[in-house]
């Protein structure tokens, strides 16, 4: 693949793109995507374990997760469905922007006004609550991610991937280190539980959400393709009808083959890669019952037919068109396997400090502190360097540090307690991590279509950490196996063919978009 120009623009025009409105929007609209996520873990964690809640023993939480693990499922209605008065007001992302927003601020409010020491009925709520800010996060995820793509040239989407990656690490660190430290001040603590600490530390973010609704408010709306179909409120509420039935299926089957498959892996051995391709399996039945559902629901009439193909098969039929079955199969292995390295690394991380005997407060200063600040270099590094000399080369270079970093681990294993070698090895991580996920958002953003973009960018990033999350699941028995060093030499051999298949695609590819105008990145 070759570049946009002949010539690598000049360092002084790339960092005065960091100036374009729309890269510092993105900055801003990064600060209120990163707000949710920690309030839903960690923070809520120690809110749980101070008010004496075995957060493993409350079963509900683990929904909040499903939000962002199967967005893609949701994201054609975001696409398609205009929300009364809003839309007409704002435009459609703006839209749907506002609404995610003050559903997340609504959740928030509601997670701040539930006290869970108080009975097993207010845990409940407290993960009801939960599970509604993972859904709003997820679908302002989604908004976001199309409001991008759709408000810039791809020249600029590498800048605008890690200024939203600078405005979400610092999010996490206001929603992570800054709630704990605002529910200490308060007077909550380890021994000393108080209520009212943590339920004001959620309302102040509740309010610092604010900065994401302001923005929202004072950005321009994206040119975007509309429909050439009309479609009237009947014909949308019939597709929410068929929509709910077909995640109704998902989450039926996927739940009621928990049995099944615990079956299938006592008879089979559980095995890594035997535990791989059975939860590979029952993701693909549960997909399949649903997409079986939702077939049937349109040939028997509940839904027309024209906007059943437009919201749902259209997307991917175009994808596979514009890049043919060849190319869009190497497109979709590479984005399912390309972060594989430091995510399932990541997965035994927190446990193999401890395991090194690493302290809390060694471990909180590293990987809180130091990991997040340099994260947020990597991702300004990894943007800088896409903008300058193309995507495809930055996009190899995050495939080799990714991988390649991950030795320095190996060497930590071996030397056990090293501070020095400690916090090289996280810094070279999250440097690494940060450089590829800004090349990566912008690979996948020069990926997308501008007709289906909310649809087509949500199955990519699902399909970017499904696989790598289901074999990170493992990472215990694979220690358990064969120790640390052997595991994280096995995560860099895993992230080698990565490195391969990006030089294939950089040889043979010509991004498409759906103006049929070819992106040369």
């Amino acid at each position: 693949m070759t570049e946009a120009t002949n010539t690598p623009i000049s360092w002084s025009e790339t960092l005065r793109n960091f100036l374009d409105a729309r890269v510092l929007t993105m900055l801003f609209l990064g600060f209120s995507a990163g707000i949710p996520i920690l309030l839903i873990f960690s923070s809520l964690s120690l809110w749980l374990g101070e008010a004496g809640i075995e957060r493993k023993a409350v079963t509900f939480f683990s929904w909040a997760a499903l939000g962002y693990s199967f967005k893609f499922v949701w994201a054609p209605l975001i696409d398609k469905l205009p929300l009364p008065f809003l839309t007409r007001v704002l435009g459609k992302r703006r839209a749907w922007l506002l609404l995610s927003q003050g559903m997340i601020i609504l959740a928030i409010i509601a997670m701040a006004s539930i006290d869970p020491a108080l009975s097993k009925n207010s845990v409940t709520l407290m993960a009801f609550a939960a599970v509604l800010l993972g859904f709003s996060s997820a679908t302002q995820d989604i908004v976001i991610d199309a409001y991008r793509i759709e408000s810039a040239e791809t020249r600029l989407q590498a800048l605008m991937s890690s200024t939203y990656i600078v405005g979400y690490r610092l999010a996490m660190i206001v929603a992570g280190a800054g709630a704990l430290y605002l529910a200490s001040y308060f007077g909550s603590e380890k021994d000393h539980y108080v209520y009212t600490a943590w339920r004001w530390t959620y309302f102040i973010m509740a309010a610092i959400m604010l900065i994401g609704v302001l923005t929202t408010l004072v950005i321009p709306e994206p040119a975007h393709k509309e429909s050439q179909l009309a479609y009237t409120t009947r014909d949308y509420f019939r597709l929410v009808l068929v929509f709910a039935c077909t995640v109704t299926s998902f989450v039926l089957t996927f739940f009621f083959t928990d049995d099944i498959f615990i079956n299938l892996k006592n008879l089979f051995g559980d095995g890594v890669l035997t535990g791989f391709i059975l939860e590979t399996l029952r993701f693909a039945l549960a997909v399949g019952m649903a997409f079986l559902a939702g077939y049937l629901l349109v040939r028997a009439g509940l839904v027309d037919r024209s906007i059943a193909i437009e919201t749902w098969v259209a997307p991917i039929a175009e994808f596979f068109k514009r890049y043919g079955i060849k190319t869009a199969t190497l497109l979709l292995i590479l984005i399912g396997f390309y972060r594989i390295s430091d995510i399932v690394l990541g997965a035994a991380s927190n446990v193999f400090y401890q395991d090194q005997n690493f302290s809390k407060e060694e471990i909180a200063t590293a990987v809180k502190t130091v990991g997040v600040l340099v994260s947020v270099l990597g991702g300004i590094l990894g943007g800088l360097f896409a903008t300058r000399f193309g995507v495809m080369k930055s996009l190899l270079w995050g495939a080799m540090l990714a991988a390649l970093t991950n030795l320095v681990f190996v060497g930590l294993a071996l030397t056990g307690h090293n501070l020095p070698i400690f916090y090289l090895a996280v810094i070279s991580d999250n440097l690494a991590a940060g450089f590829a996920s800004a090349a990566f958002v912008a690979f996948l953003s020069a990926l997308t279509s501008v007709s289906f973009t909310a649809v087509q960018y949500a199955i990519f990033s699902s399909l970017m950490s499904l696989f790598p999350k289901v074999l990170g699941g493992y990472s215990g028995t694979m220690v358990d196996a064969i120790g640390y060093p052997s595991f994280f030499t096995f995560t860099t051999l895993i992230g080698l063919p990565v490195i391969g298949l990006v030089l294939i695609a950089s040889k043979n590819l010509v991004i498409q978009p759906a103006d049929n105008n070819s992106t040369q990145i």
